[in-house]
């Protein structure tokens, strides 16, 4: 049986846990969660897409090349917002989302191109061909992979970024968002808030055209009303 506390050390002990335990829950991050997709100058108001990708899952990046295609069709008028959510069951899912964060901290232009490194190189990384492989190996692969996007010039500065606690924070912050966002499978996508149905399902090329074009048309219909009425009432008050 162990002794009763004081009761004043009681309080004391218990305010301290308090103290330890707040500061180790999460709190909302510094920069909000997610690559923004660089294609040239966006407009102030563009139809947003949020995409949650996972780099080890073959349909994210079956999904990749038709949204590829699409943000380049529709241009200034669409941007992209990408979230990891390494799924559970991708046994490196985690290590290669690392990666790409890690990626984006160094060199944020090389984080896309990563991406593609890891769609390319998929096969790599699915759980029969790595079960016999150490941890530190399949992260040796991983940095070796990610060398031709970031560049061989920060190789070793990627290679320290694994034993750095604060890129392993990014990524469960990453994961914890796209979970909080009602997310639980990839690929899915978020348009202007609204959840697009076919969770876990790619996209093709044409699927995005239906989805945006009218909502391109119903934008483009209540700009050209609210000019006509901005028009009308400078004429009334220029008479």
């Amino acid at each position: 049986m162990q002794k009763q506390l004081p009761t004043n050390t009681a309080i004391l002990a218990f305010l301290c846990s308090f103290i330890v335990i707040s500061n180790a829950q999460s709190l909302p991050p510094a920069w909000a969660d997610g690559f923004v997709y660089e294609n040239g100058p966006v407009d102030p108001n563009p139809i947003v897409i949020e995409a949650f990708f996972d780099p080890v899952c073959s349909d994210s990046r079956d999904s990749w090349a038709p949204l590829k295609l699409a943000l380049t069709h529709y241009g200034s008028r669409v941007s992209l917002l990408l979230h990891l959510l390494p799924l559970p069951y991708h046994d490196n899912a985690y290590v290669a989302s690392r990666a790409l964060h890690i990626a984006n901290m160094l060199n944020s232009s090389s984080t896309f191109p990563l991406l593609e490194q890891f769609f390319k190189y998929q096969d790599k990384f699915y759980n029969d061909q790595t079960k016999k492989l150490s941890k530190a190996s399949i992260e040796k692969e991983v940095i070796e992979i990610a060398a031709v996007a970031v560049g061989n010039s920060l190789h070793a500065q990627f290679q320290a970024a694994f034993g750095d606690t604060r890129t392993d924070l990014k990524t469960r912050v990453s994961f914890k968002f796209s979970t909080s966002r009602g997310i639980y499978g990839t690929p899915a996508f978020i348009v202007n808030g609204f959840v697009l149905p076919g969770v876990g399902s790619p996209m093709d090329y044409n699927g995005w055209r239906k989805i945006i074009d009218p909502l391109v048309a119903a934008e483009k219909v209540e700009g050209d009303e609210f000019d006509s009425k901005n028009f009308e009432r400078s004429v009334y008050l220029y008479k």
